[in-house]
């Protein structure tokens, strides 16, 4: 699988671009929505991705798995060289559309201890305040 189309690029990249942009302005720091959700298939690795610099470095949070997911870097390429049991990758969730800023499944995630949760926990407020629940 393409982990990135040439929209989900486009979009990454608009975003970095737009962080440079505010930064060079000293404006604050955006908090975008996540424009793409890479997940192992065989295991608990998340990674939500907002942005993507020229170099195919990828900023978001990742969680491993481990208890702590965390802000941060990761490429792209070191996605896409990942080989996992039986002929498989990571993979790119195609029905993920971000719903709320980064900020806040990173909040949820830290307190959950786990981006999958953190994510059932936000999407079930959400649908509450909305009258769904």
């Amino acid at each position: 699988m393409t982990l990135l189309t040439p929209d989900l690029r486009a979009q990454l990249r608009a975003n970095d671009a737009a962080r440079i942009d505010a930064r060079t302005r000293g404006d604050a720091d955006l908090d975008p929505v996540p424009v793409v959700r890479f997940f192992n298939p065989v295991g608990a690795a998340t990674w939500l991705a907002t942005e993507m610099d020229e170099d195919g470095v990828l900023f978001g949070i990742a969680d491993l798995g481990f208890g702590c997911p965390e802000l941060g870097s990761f490429a792209l390429e070191e996605l896409e060289s990942i080989q996992l049991p039986f002929g498989l990758g990571i993979e790119r969730d195609i029905l993920f559309e971000g719903a709320f800023p980064l900020s806040a499944y990173a909040q949820a995630a830290r307190r959950a201890g786990s981006l999958i949760e953190a994510e059932r926990i936000l999407y079930r407020a959400a649908k509450a305040v909305k009258g769904g629940a």
